[in-house]
């Protein structure tokens, strides 16, 4: 089983924290689709006849594409790719959640929402420059499920800098308090080339102290375990089965196709990246051209990814799996580091199975590191 990622690099303005690709420039919006189309087609046979269970639509901002142009999209991948779908999502903004976007959304086959909350506070919403309100995305929340959204997830961000934990007790209370089935959480980070980059070079933004972020993950994790969530992910909590399908595929290693410009594949075995470039990705595809760029990998990469991957969740590293596919006893080389590791409480060791303790989660990428080959 595969899945397809479909990168819309256009968003309506540019959010002061955000590094991702992307134009405020809409001007080539749909010619960019119909490109996209185009690749998927020049680059079908890249995932070797795998069956496709989901398809992502990421950005930059989907929700403000066309649905007829969307339309096209999901036509054009039906026609070259055999598809089982379990899951398809689409990420919004707020502001963009009408009742006709949402009806059509649904005809299309999306059964699954990614909402740009990041915060229920106007002021910091104001400072991130986002352009939604705080009430448009309470509506936003009550419109999806009226039109007979199931599965969404909420986007919020933590480690906004202040004198105590209320503004981040406010947004997780609030979030809670919608009954998201999904939440994805991440620390507020200062991006070189960001208009927060800027302002923290020349002394105008002070980010949050280690220690004060940390202490917002730890309240993070207890309120959203009190509310029946697992943290089936480092930055992602759900409530039983609303896990993202799309997303785990990432953490266990399944393909993916990656169209669009800045969007990034992975074979299997390679990864590799388009361009992030909208004009020079429009030239390429036009001109029948391909122009992506593979990372080759080999046992050790694909080992050390596994590892840093693997134990970002909840069902961790598999010691089996490791020596059968990789051909490294992880158990018998590393034992004395991983009973340290143990002993510290980072590590929970449950028979062939390595996961990081609650605590350890803070520390996943060096743990991680720590066990590279």
């Amino acid at each position: 089983m595969a899945g397809i990622y479909i990168h819309i690099p256009f968003c309506k303005q540019a959010c002061h924290y955000c590094d991702f690709h992307f134009s405020t420039n809409t001007s080539r919006f749909e010619e960019m689709l119909r490109q996209i189309d185009h690749e998927a087609e020049l680059r079908k046979e890249f995932l070797q006849g795998e069956t496709i269970q989901t398809i992502y639509l990421g950005g930059g901002t989907p929700s403000l594409a066309e649905p007829n142009w969307l339309k096209e999209i999901f036509d054009n991948i039906k026609d070259n790719f055999t598809l089982d779908l379990q899951e398809v999502t689409l990420e919004a903004n707020p502001d963009d959640l009408t009742e006709a976007k949402l009806d059509q959304w649904q005809k299309l086959g999306i059964d699954r929402l990614s909402l740009g909350i990041q915060s229920f506070q106007d002021e910091v919403l104001t400072f991130y420059n986002r352009a939604h309100s705080a009430e448009e995305s309470i509506q936003a929340i009550q419109r999806a499920r009226n039109a007979g959204f199931k599965k969404f997830s909420m986007d919020l961000i933590y480690g906004f800098p202040h004198a105590d934990h209320s503004i981040w007790e406010k947004d997780l209370s609030l979030a809670i308090a919608q009954n998201p089935g999904h939440l994805s959480c991440y620390a507020l980070t200062v991006e070189p080339k960001t208009a927060l980059g800027n302002w923290t070079e020349k002394g105008k933004f002070q980010p949050a102290e280690e220690d004060f972020v940390a202490e917002q993950f730890e309240m993070l994790q207890s309120k959203t375990e009190r509310a029946g969530y697992l943290q089936y992910e480092i930055s992602n909590f759900a409530l039983p089965g609303q896990e993202s399908v799309h997303n785990s595929s990432y953490w266990k290693g399944e393909p993916y196709l990656g169209l669009g410009p800045g969007a990034h594949s992975f074979d299997g075995k390679n990864r590799g990246f388009n361009p992030s470039n909208n004009a020079l990705y429009l030239k390429s595809i036009q001109n029948e051209r391909i122009i992506y760029t593979e990372d080759p990998m080999d046992e050790i990469d694909r080992l050390n990814e596994y590892l840093l991957t693997a134990l970002r969740t909840s069902w961790g590293a598999d010691f089996d799996l490791i020596k059968s596919t990789y051909g490294k006893d992880l158990k018998m080389e590393k034992r004395s580091h991983l009973e340290k590791l143990e002993s510290e409480g980072w590590l929970v060791w449950n028979g062939n199975r390595l996961s990081l303790s609650k605590s350890g989660k803070l520390l996943a990428d060096s743990i991680a590191q720590s066990l590279f080959y």
